[in-house]
């Protein structure tokens, strides 16, 4: 019993500690006008959200970036999601006695279809009530200096990436996959968090939940045009 009293400890902090929160977006009844991306690397999640409506969050973003038409943005564990090469080690150290956590920002000049050819991609729609409030969530995840400021830390692991200290603490029930399932649920999705803790669940849900959008999508390239319609 003694073994297993410190892991229970760990547990319960980690159930505690499920920083950063949803975000309930107004209820409001107009139609989803902003296009949102899910993207699955694998064993990992993100969301593309359009860069304007982040950029008038996060002013320092346009002036690392510029003005790309979308932001890939993905939140995880300081030490393994910044890691060339994982180990089970780094895995371990993650999901049980975490260092903090990072958020990785990735600029998408169009298309993500182009952009990320080899993962799976989904689609789905959101009114302007919602886009406010995954843009605050998203805000939210991002840890702040003294000064307000949110801090950069180093270079991206592909494309034009940056990581910026993150909020929260990732651990075994608070992992990359619950963040992605979080910023749907503060977009207006009616998925619950608590067990999207892997990406299959995440792109399981919303493949089942994808909502159209009520104008044309952004420039797009001929993968994207070959996307299955959203329900």
């Amino acid at each position: 019993m003694r073994f297993f009293s410190p892991l229970f400890a760990l547990i319960l902090l980690c159930a505690c500690s499920g920083a950063p929160h949803v975000v309930r977006p107004e209820v409001t009844g107009a139609p989803p006008a902003h296009r949102l991306y899910l993207v699955s690397h694998g064993w990992h999640t993100g969301l593309v959200v359009p860069a304007a409506a982040l950029n008038r969050a996060l002013p320092a973003l346009a002036e690392r970036f510029g003005r790309p038409a979308f932001y890939e943005i993905g939140w995880g564990d300081k030490d393994f999601y910044r890691a060339r090469a994982r180990t089970a080690g780094l895995a371990l150290q993650a999901l049980f006695w975490s260092t903090g956590a990072v958020i990785h920002v990735v600029a998408v000049p169009d298309s993500p279809y182009e952009s990320f050819p080899r993962s799976n991609i989904l689609d789905t729609c959101v009114s302007d009530a919602e886009l406010a409030a995954l843009t605050r969530f998203v805000s939210n995840s991002f840890s702040r200096d003294r000064s307000g400021q949110i801090v950069a830390l180093a270079a991206g692991l592909y494309g034009d990436g940056q990581f910026y200290d993150g909020a929260g603490r990732f651990c075994i029930l608070n992992t990359c996959n619950k963040w992605t399932a979080k910023g749907l649920r503060s977009a207006g999705h009616d998925v619950s968090p608590t067990f999207q803790l892997t990406a299959g669940s995440v792109v399981d849900y919303l493949a089942d939940n994808r909502r159209a959008c009520a104008q044309p999508a952004e420039r797009i390239g001929p993968a994207a045009r070959e996307a299955p319609p959203a329900r």
